[in-house]
Order: structure tokens, then C-alpha cells, then sequence
């Protein structure tokens, strides 16, 4: 029990840490107006070329509703605008403006900056090993939530004959 609860104290503070630098270097770039949960809604846009409103829930591990008081919040603060999908009407797809492709940059820049000192620190083959580590144990554990859903429909199903 103390393990799973050590693991998930670290990975709080290593992203608490990683947030905190990243809004520092930011702030002194003239990004003062944002928050840590920002980031990764934003981090996710610049990656992706105008992703709709669920592939970034999706992709960020977001609700709905969490999602759209981020994104008007980001659209406020002048970082994204929405266009309708000309293919389906009823989605959007969501941009960044001017002044979000200058954030974009100095997002990158020190994303870089920050994983060349965690390099520095532990080692490039230990930066490569904890990545790959931290995706299968989350792979492992999301393909684990879906079976243990599609056994309980299952069995649901089975129980209504």
C-alpha cells in the first residue's frame, strides 16, 4: 500500500515541479496570466493542429465541462479562438491566435530548456527509461480499466437473460 501511495506522492511533486518552473520562465517571458491547469490544455493545442474540443479532453484526461471553463477562459486571455468544422457543424475545432503562436514558441523553447537540465541531472538513458516506464504502467492500467468495464457490461448483459 505505502508503494502505490509513495508513487503517486512523487509524480504529484514532480509535476507540481515541472509546473512551477515551466509558469516561472513563462511569466518572465510576459505570460503572467496563467494557470498550472492551463498548461496542458494548451501544450496539447500546440501540438495539434486545431484538435477538436473532445480530442483534447481526450487527450488531456479532461471532462467536458472542465474543458470548456478552460478553453473560454483561454479564449478570454486572447491564446485560442474556435471555428466551427466545416465537415460537422456541431463540432469545433479550436486554433491559437497570434498572440498564442508567440506563447507557442516560448512554450517549446523552454520545454526544451527544461528537459536538457532533466537530462543533465539524471542521464539521457534515464530520462528515455522513466518515459517508457511511466507510459507502460499507464497503458497497462488504462487497457486494464477498459476490460474490467467491458466484463462488467458483459456480465450485466448475461444477467438480464
Amino acid at each position: 500500500m505505502k508503494r502505490v501511495s509513495n508513487i503517486g506522492s512523487l509524480l504529484k511533486r514532480l509535476y507540481r515541479m515541472y509546473n512551477s518552473q515551466m509558469l516561472s520562465v513563462l511569466e518572465s517571458r510576459g505570460f503572467t496570466d496563467l494557470r498550472p491547469s492551463f498548461l496542458e490544455v494548451l501544450l496539447y493545442i500546440c501540438e495539434n493542429e486545431g484538435p477538436s474540443i473532445k480530442d483534447i479532453g481526450s487527450g488531456c484526461g479532461l471532462k467536458k465541462q472542465t474543458m470548456t471553463s478552460h478553453l473560454n477562459e483561454l479564449e478570454k486571455r486572447g491564446y485560442i479562438f474556435r471555428q466551427v468544422n466545416t465537415s460537422d457543424k456541431r463540432e469545433q475545432k479550436i486554433f491559437l491566435t497570434e498572440y498564442g503562436e508567440k506563447f507557442k514558441l516560448n512554450l517549446f523553447e523552454c520545454l526544451s530548456n527544461i528537459e536538457q537540465s532533466y537530462s543533465f541531472l539524471v542521464g539521457e538513458v534515464e530520462m528515455d527509461r522513466i518515459e517508457h516506464v511511466l507510459e507502460n504502467f499507464h497503458q497497462r492500467l488504462t487497457t486494464n480499466q477498459i476490460q474490467r468495464k467491458a466484463s462488467e457490461a458483459f456480465q450485466n448483459l448475461t444477467l438480464d437473460f
